[in-house]
């Protein structure tokens, strides 16, 4: 049925060609591996700049001194995961070290407030409550998310994952004068996916079903073709034109937009 390959999990990336790129959440082992590595760094952190603004001001008195214990809480456990993360785009060094990166909701790289906000509510799960609000919070959820995670906005994600993309649809030889006189508008994402999910596997299929789904994708690309295939096209080969001429016609046009570009920049 089209409707089973029409669908984007909530971790997937859809390019511009309508590919869906896997963004899988970090399980919760690698996370709390990576938690310890940054709190063992943090308290490292904290000992060496409490000791420090304590050395500045030990001959001072004691307003000074309680300041300057603010003043190192601040830093340790804001200023510089916040600034590292902001940095890195999503890495503290726990994460460095296996290969992890905080996200926003839609993947996308994080920002200065999405760091703060893990920063600000992070103290207070994992130093203030010893962690047990983060660890119960990425267990019941299914992106292992954080307290921190929840109010910012994003998941920790695996970045060290290979990206294995499928062999583009080819036009079809006796569909190739048809699909460069037909108007092929641009499919919705979901139908999009769903067709080069099936061209990527049709032969899998048994032919009954091969047959079955082709047809219904089919018909629901129909709709944003004109003029219809010749009689007698087979529906699978119908979807290859499709994808195939739209590939080949957005490839056109970012060729002619670049070289505008190029036109315009030169003339500087």
């Amino acid at each position: 049925m089209p409707q089973e390959f029409a669908t984007l999990t909530s971790d997937d990336l859809v390019t511009g060609e309508a590919v869906a790129l896997d963004l899988p959440p970090a399980s919760l082992g690698a996370r709390i591996a990576s938690g310890l590595i940054d709190v063992v760094v943090t308290v490292l952190s904290a000992i060496t700049v409490f000791m420090l603004f304590l050395v500045a001001a030990i001959n001072t008195d004691d307003a000074l001194i309680h300041v300057a214990l603010v003043g190192a809480l601040i830093t340790v456990f804001l200023v510089i995961p916040v600034t590292l993360e902001t940095l890195t785009r999503g890495r503290s060094l726990g994460k460095l070290a296996l290969g992890l990166r905080t996200v926003r909701d839609d993947a996308g790289p994080i920002s200065f407030q999405h760091a703060f906000i893990r920063a600000l509510v992070g103290f207070v799960e994992i130093y203030a409550f010893s962690g047990a609000p983060a660890f119960f919070s990425a267990l019941v959820s299914s992106r292992g998310k954080r307290l921190g995670d929840f109010a910012a906005g994003t998941y920790v994600v695996r970045d060290r994952v290979p990206l294995r993309l499928t062999v583009p649809s080819q036009m079809p030889h006796h569909l190739g004068a048809w699909a460069r006189t037909a108007d092929i508008t641009t499919l919705p994402t979901g139908l999009a996916l769903a067709v080069r999910q099936f061209l990527g596997r049709f032969h899998t299929f048994d032919p009954q079903s091969r047959h079955t789904v082709a047809a219904q994708l089919a018909a629901e690309v129909q709709r944003y073709v004109a003029p219809a295939p010749p009689p007698g096209t087979l529906p699978e080969d119908f979807l290859a034109a499709v994808v195939a001429s739209r590939r080949e016609r957005d490839q056109a046009r970012l060729h002619r937009e670049a070289q505008q570009r190029h036109r315009l920049t030169s003339r500087r």
